[in-house]
């Protein structure tokens, strides 16, 4: 198999096809309009929350590591009663992808080191990248299909160039978009950690378009695009290592873009009307109204009392005088596990789920 080359020995025109400007065209339309909807919601930790839990899910669900909707929103309210190992695992991936988010927002760039810090936080490990040969990448059947850098040299030397890739804009001229497919696919085929290479590249996406200016704040997710054309994804990876065929994967990650994209500005839509419909209802209703609580349950699909008296900065008594008023009125359910209770906001849970109320 041929050695993995650095990215810089494309050669940038080859990606300009029709096809692929015409994707691109239509993928940057989409996404500029999601920033902008993004923006509109006036707390942006409320879509970092609930769309990071969103994208944990379904960027875990491709690696096998299987949770449900329910199952993962009780582990995040209740770690302690709800030892569930899988909803533990993507719960890191959302930190990850937080830690990630702040470096960049700091530092402007993505670094070889900010790429180790987000694997060790997903896989709670300090291994780094890979020492040790024999990492070989099988399909269903158990046959080998491709093998990555072996010796730790190669793996180091290559991660360097794929770091000045992604920092230096002048070192390969085209669009941030079509550059993002490029160092995925770079990424994944260095494969350099034992453990989270698929995970941590898919951070790496949506921390490029923040990186770039394309978004202010991490919404697109493409693992949901991903999961849903696992085959493709894996079958267009193998074909520009077997027969060169970037072009045909630069299009399936400008349609993921697109895909993606219009159905994250629909989720913010549903999200944003719902928000204000709990806000204008609860103000009428409710001497206690505050935009704090409208936060609380926006950011938080199930909630719970410690969290209301964080927020609110209120006693444990009226929290729960709060939220027991709130579950009478129908905002949220009120459920008892043990001595525990906790609340699902019944209209966010219900967007996540792709069950509006």
């Amino acid at each position: 198999m041929a050695a993995i080359l650095p990215l810089e020995h494309l050669d940038p025109g080859r990606f300009d096809t029709p096809a692929i400007l015409k994707k691109l065209a239509s993928s940057s339309r989409a996404l500029a309009e999601l920033k902008g909807i993004a923006a509109s919601i006036p707390n942006q930790g409320i879509l970092i929350n609930t769309l990071g839990l969103q994208e944990a899910k379904d960027s875990s669900e491709i690696e096998n590591i299987v949770t449900t909707h329910d199952e993962l929103f009780k582990d995040d309210v209740l770690p302690e009663t709800f030892a569930n190992p899988a909803a533990k695992e993507v719960l890191r991936y959302r930190q990850a992808l937080r830690l990630g988010f702040e470096q960049v927002r700091q530092s402007r760039l993505i670094t070889v080191n900010h790429i180790l810090q987000i694997q060790e936080e997903l896989e709670r490990n300090n291994a780094g990248f890979r020492k040790l040969p024999g990492t070989a990448l099988k399909n269903g059947a158990g046959q080998t299909v491709y093998t990555p850098p072996q010796q730790p040299a190669d793996i180091v030397a290559l991660m360097g160039d794929l770091e000045r890739f992604i920092n230096e804009p002048d070192r390969f001229a085209v669009d941030p978009l079509i550059k993002m497919a490029l160092m995925h696919h770079q990424f994944e085929s260095i494969h350099p950690f034992y453990d989270g290479n698929g995970r941590t590249g898919r951070i790496l996406n949506v921390l490029y378009l923040v990186k770039e200016g394309l978004l202010d704040v991490p919404v697109l997710y493409l693992s949901s695009h991903i999961v849903r054309t696992k085959a493709d994804y894996y079958r267009l990876l193998q074909s520009v290592r077997d027969n060169d065929g970037w072009e045909n994967w630069v299009l399936y990650m400008l349609e993921a873009v697109e895909q993606t994209a219009g159905q994250t500005i629909t989720t913010i839509h549903a999200i944003k009307a719902a928000l204000y419909d709990y806000k204008h209802r609860i103000r009428a209703g409710y001497k206690f109204y505050s935009q704090d609580l409208i936060n609380n349950l926006f950011t938080h699909p199930y909630t719970k009392i410690e969290f209301v008296q964080r927020d609110l900065e209120v006693s444990r008594l009226t929290a729960t005088k709060y939220m027991d008023a709130l579950a009478e009125g129908g905002f949220v359910q009120k459920q008892k596990v043990g001595r525990s209770n906790y609340y699902i906001n019944l209209a966010l849970n219900g967007i996540l789920m792709g069950t509006p109320k």
